[in-house]
């Protein structure tokens, strides 16, 4: 996964890059006919900050391709994404099996499992995430310098 980013600070072995998030809703051909869209447009832009470390020379200014490699994007997503949804389930489903049975008597219990289940999954994906040795392979780096080339008028 590959992203334009601008160099904004310079230290001893690391920079300072500065990308602009992209939202997909501004890229659709709908956009002033979508909900979604509309509210991308309203909305500001937000800018994200990182450090890479680097033994490169760049200076302040200079555009770069920062890059973090899709399979570990991924892998990431998926646990993120789905281990609270499945938490959600799992609660839910042991709630209405309770409600089935008649342990409980109303379903708000069932409603309250199931968003303890979707809290239980999001805990253990961050700290399955936090305690993960191959966290390494999400930290950003330098792919490519780009040649910044100033257009002359031909006469």
């Amino acid at each position: 996964m590959d992203e334009k980013a601008t160099i904004v600070e310079v230290n001893n072995h690391s920079v300072v890059v500065e990308s602009q998030v992209k939202s997909t809703c501004s890229q659709c051909q709908q956009v002033d006919n979508c909900g979604s869209g509309l509210v991308a447009k309203a909305l500001p832009q937000q800018k994200l900050r990182v450090e890479i470390v680097t033994q490169e020379q760049f200076t302040v200014g200079e555009q770069v391709i920062i890059s973090i490699p899709e399979q570990a994007m991924l892998a990431v997503a998926w646990q993120v994404y789905l281990s609270p949804v499945i938490g959600l389930m799992l609660g839910a489903g042991l709630g209405q099996l309770l409600l089935l049975n008649g342990t409980i008597s109303h379903e708000l219990p069932t409603i309250m499992m199931g968003f303890a289940g979707g809290y239980a999954g999001f805990k253990w994906a961050k700290a399955r995430l936090d305690n993960n040795p191959k966290q390494q392979a999400l930290v950003p780096t330098i792919k490519q310098r780009l040649i910044s080339t100033l257009a002359t008028p031909i006469s």
